[in-house]
Parts: structure tokens; C-alpha cells; sequence
């Protein structure tokens, strides 16, 4: 199973072009197309990420349309393409909505992912927030956490084992004896879940009562010692040395030692995996930013 090192911190990036909800996309990312997407994703591989990540929707409502943008390519289907143009990196869902899906649908794409990866599947579920989306796929919203975590070992025993029953699936995860399973948000019941699985992966920054909360729950589990995958979202998009763009209001600029300096500071004791997005004007100087973060940053992360 995939884990981070102990004593180590290891980065990873959610993918523009994938989405481009207006919360998150620049301007650029309306005309960007697969071939920018797969250079921004082989960037990342060959510069030391840890992990790439693709989000998930379904369906968004008219009401949440200018927002949030129609555009969300399906998670596996392009996570499945990445892997064929990379060699190394992860490849995370961040985050699926089980609730939507069975549990032998859910088991049966992810086992496939890391089938055909060699092993490089993340297991990132969430609850969903998007009440419509729930309406129309006939779930109830007021349930989806209770049904998240009805699922979830259902999903694992299925990852785990060829057979849940009776039924029966093939392929096998390359993983042993499942790719690992972290869970996103950054609410209360979101937190107390992650504790019980792999990892967390939180919406934004990681804070201390969270890190406290998922300590005592994995105490009192017995399992502290157990690899673990702590999360923090950097919020400000990054930029690695001068800018020959005007950066957005809020960026993290400066030279490779600055920018680890200033994510080094704003870190909990106990974050083992950092996710960073960048501030660039096209998909080409993306892609550069990917690599020099990678290249320059990341090795100084280190504790």
C-alpha cells in the first residue's frame, strides 16, 4: 500500500483543466486542452509529486452553473488517461462522492486504476455538498455522511478480497492488500472518519484541533503507529521566482527557499503531505511552475 516515508513530507497537486469551475480555474484553463492537461500531469511525475489528483461531479445545477462551471471531467476516466502518459506518480480522486455510487462500482474503477497504473491508485472520498446533484441521483443528502460510512468498509472489503460474497471481480489492485483510502473535509464528522482510514485530506490549511482529534481516535484504535497521511492545503496559489505576469492578489512569490520557508511556517506539527497550485498565465508556464516547484521547493520541504 502507498504510504509516505516516516520523517518525510511529500507534495502533490490538484489538477487545473480537469475542472474549471470559476472557484478554482484561471482564465487560461478555457481553452486549454488534453495535451496541456497531459504535459501540466507529466510535469509533476518527473519533478517528484507524490501525487496528481482529479475531483468529482456528476451533474451541477443551473443555479450553481456560473459558479461552479459544468465543466468536471469524469474522475476515473481521466485518471485512467493520465496513467497511461506517466510513469511514477499517484493518481488520486479528491474527492469521490461514494454515496453516489455502489460499493462493487466504486471497488471495480478503483481496482482498475491501479491495475493498469502498476500501483499508483489513491483512494480520496468525500461526502458531497451539492444538493441537487444528490436530488437527481436519488440519494439523500441528509444521509450522505451515514451512508459514506456504511460504504466505506464495503468498498475496502472489496478492494481487498476477489470475492464480497457470492460475487466476484477481476482485476485485482496491484496494491497490498488494497490502495490506500483518505478521506477529504474538513468539518467535524469528515475528520472523525478520516482518523479511522489512511489519510485526510483536508478542504483547506490543516488546524491543530483537527490534527489533536485525529490523534486521540487513532490512539484509542490502537493505531498511531500505522502510516497515516496528514494533509494541508497552501490557499495561495505559488509562484516560484520573478513573475513576468502580473500574479493574483494573494500569491506566494519569491525564489525556491522563500516560498519553502513561508509553507514550511504555516505547517501543524504532525502534516506529512502538502497539496500546492500555481499561479502562471498559460498552460505552458504551469507546467514550468509544476517542475521548478517540484525540482527547487520540494527537496526543501524536508524536515
Amino acid at each position: 500500500m502507498l504510504a509516505i516515508p516516516p520523517g518525510t513530507v511529500a507534495f502533490g497537486t490538484q489538477l487545473p483543466i480537469q475542472t474549471k469551475t470559476k472557484l478554482l480555474a484561471a482564465p487560461w484553463e478555457d481553452d486549454a486542452t488534453p495535451a496541456d492537461l497531459m504535459a501540466i500531469a507529466r510535469a509533476a511525475d518527473r519533478s517528484g509529486y507524490a501525487y496528481i489528483a482529479a475531483c468529482d461531479h456528476v451533474a451541477i445545477p443551473r443555479d450553481k452553473a456560473d459558479a461552479m462551471s459544468l465543466w468536471w471531467q469524469d474522475t476515473f476516466t481521466t485518471l485512467g488517461w493520465l496513467a497511461a502518459g506517466t510513469e511514477r506518480v499517484a493518481l488520486l480522486s479528491h474527492v469521490y462522492v461514494l454515496a453516489y455510487r455502489h460499493p462493487l462500482v466504486a471497488a471495480k474503477g478503483f481496482a482498475t486504476l491501479d491495475h493498469l497504473s502498476g500501483g499508483r491508485a489513491i483512494v480520496g472520498v468525500g461526502a458531497g455538498h451539492v444538493e441537487a446533484e444528490f436530488d437527481v441521483l436519488g440519494v439523500p443528502f441528509a444521509e450522505r455522511g451515514r451512508i459514506t460510512d456504511e460504504r466505506l468498509p464495503q468498498l475496502a472489503e472489496a478492494l481487498e478480497h476477489t470475492y464480497v460474497g457470492e460475487m466476484g471481480a477481476l482485476p485485482r489492485p496491484a496494491q497490498s492488500p488494497r490502495p490506500p483510502i483518505w478521506i477529504g473535509g474538513s468539518g467535524a464528522p469528515a475528520v472523525r472518519r478520516a482518523a479511522r482510514w489512511d489519510g485526510w485530506l483536508p478542504q483547506g490549511p490543516a488546524t491543530v484541533e483537527a490534527l489533536d482529534t485525529i490523534r486521540r481516535i487513532r490512539d484509542e484504535r490502537g493505531t498511531a503507529d500505522e502510516p497515516f497521511a496528514v494533509g494541508h492545503v497552501v490557499t495561495s496559489r505559488v509562484h516560484v521566482g520573478l513573475p513576468a505576469h502580473e500574479t493574483q492578489q494573494g500569491s506566494l512569490v519569491g525564489g525556491a527557499e522563500q516560498v519553502a520557508e513561508c509553507i514550511r511556517r504555516e505547517l501543524p506539527t504532525g502534516v506529512n503531505q502538502v497539496q500546492v497550485r500555481f499561479d502562471a498565465p498559460c498552460a505552458t508556464a504551469y507546467a514550468e511552475q509544476v517542475e521548478r516547484f517540484g525540482l527547487e521547493v520540494g527537496p526543501l520541504l524536508q524536515p
